[in-house]
Parts: C-alpha cells; structure tokens; sequence
C-alpha cells in the first residue's frame, strides 16, 4: 500500500516554467492527504519558496528543499546539510571567474545573490519570489551554507552542459555537482541529496521505502527514483533518467488521480 508520494516542482508538477501549481495539483495532493498518504515536495527551491508554491496546503505537507540540503516535516528540521566554509569559498571564487552565470548562495534563512543581471534579479525575486538577499559581493556571505547554485539566463542549456563536466572534474571528489533544471548547475553537500533526505523523513513516519512513490526529471531527482518503490521519470526529462525509474509519464495529476481511484 502507498503511504508517501513525493514529487519534484519545476518541470515536474511545475510544468513549462510555471511557477503555481494549478487548481487541480492542489486538490489532488489534498485528497491524497485526507486518505491518510504523507505528501512532499522534494525541490532545489528553498524552504519558504516551496512554502509558497504550496500555500493553500503549505501545512499539511512535508518539504525536502535546497536539493536534500535541509528536510522539515510540522514545522521540524528531520535533517540538515552544510557544504564546508573553505570548499565553498573556493568555488564561489571559481564561479567569479565566468562572468556568463549567475551566482546563488543558499542559507536556510535566505538565498543570496548580486546586482549584477536585471533580469536574473527580477527572476528570483519577483518570479520565483525567493526570501532573498542582495549582497555587493557574494564572496562575502557567511556561513552555514546549503547550496550554491549557478544560472545562465541567456544561454541556458548551451553552455551548462560543458560548464558542468569542467566543475565536476575541479570539484567532483569532494562535492556533488548536478544539472537542476536546464539553466541551473547546484552544488550540494557531500553525501546529500533527495533520497537521503526522504530516507531520513521516512524513518521517522515509519515507511518503508516500497510504500513510497517519487516523480523527477532531472539529475538531482535520481537517487530518490531510485530509493522509492514506484518511480516515475518525466516524458520531457533530461536524458537518461527514465533509466532510473520505474515508468514514465506525462502527468504527475494522471498519476495522482489513478492513485487515489485505487483507494475509493
């Protein structure tokens, strides 16, 4: 019997750059609920954006954020990751170097960025409406750090591909660095991810992993896929990671609804 769905946002329950999740998500994710199946959102978003994202049921739902970084059930951290001050100093210095990206650094009570991209600003700001803070230098942002992330407004997929190999052989051996979306490369801490983060949520609801069912689409969603009992990979995912689930579907929504059929 299923006890637990959790589900990616952006590109997943959040299609084509939506930044609500529509009428029907809400109403589906709230039936499940009342049936007694735990809900969480498992995102790269921040804590309070995803609060936001959920807001007519920002209450009855468990959060993995920051990619596995940090995990609340009632209000409760279940788990919290950090990235080690000097390896973080380290790659914002590195990421500095390319001025084509923009620079994200995650503390649980903010997200931090520069004044330097109008448009990057307004984005997570006033689209994503990030808790954030604007800072003349994003060397100088104090710790304990969650994630950083980077963002190529302008040439998207193009370059973050390429971009991605070359940190991954700079900083692979001692941090986890991961597409999150087709314009974002995230840099989280070693040893975190979604699924360790929905293994610590899980023990502590006493579920076992065969009750659970996840849904992704991108590189930072694969060791949930593969954690889980009953995984789903997005049609429109990244390459290769229908590999790792155990179907694939266009809808979250059609899932949900067979879902909750089969416990009418």
């Amino acid at each position: 019997m299923i006890k637990l769905v959790a589900s990616d946002l952006d590109g997943t329950l959040l299609q084509g750059n939506a930044q609500n999740l529509s009428p029907r998500s809400i109403d589906l994710i709230h039936q499940l609920i009342q049936k007694g199946i735990h809900f969480v959102a498992a995102s790269g978003r921040q804590y309070d954006n995803e609060r936001r994202v959920f807001a007519p049921i920002k209450d009855e739902i468990s959060y993995i954020a920051e990619n596995g970084s940090v995990c609340i059930h009632n209000h409760e951290v279940i788990s919290r990751s950090v990235i080690d001050p000097d390896l973080a100093r380290r790659i914002v210095n590195e990421l500095k170097k390319d001025t084509r990206f923009e620079i994200v650094v995650s503390r649980e009570d903010s997200c931090f960025i520069e004044n330097n991209n109008s448009a990057f600003v307004n984005h997570i700001v006033n689209v994503m409406k990030n808790t954030t803070t604007i800072v003349d230098d994003i060397r100088t942002v104090d710790g304990p750090i969650l994630k950083i992330a980077i963002c190529s407004m302008n040439d998207g997929p193009r370059i973050i591909d390429k971009y991605l190999k070359y940190l991954q052989n700079m900083f692979g051996a001692e941090i986890k660095v991961v597409t999150s979306g087709n314009i974002w490369i995230d840099f989280i801490a070693p040893g975190t991810n979604k699924g360790t983060a929905l293994k610590q949520l899980i023990k502590r609801l006493d579920i076992k992993p065969e009750e659970c069912i996840a849904f992704g689409d991108q590189y930072n969603d694969v060791e949930m896929l593969q954690f889980v009992g009953t995984s789903y990979a997005m049609s429109n995912a990244a390459p290769g990671i229908s590999y790792y689930s155990t179907y694939v579907t266009d809808s979250v929504d059609n899932v949900l609804e067979d879902l909750l059929a089969t416990l009418d």
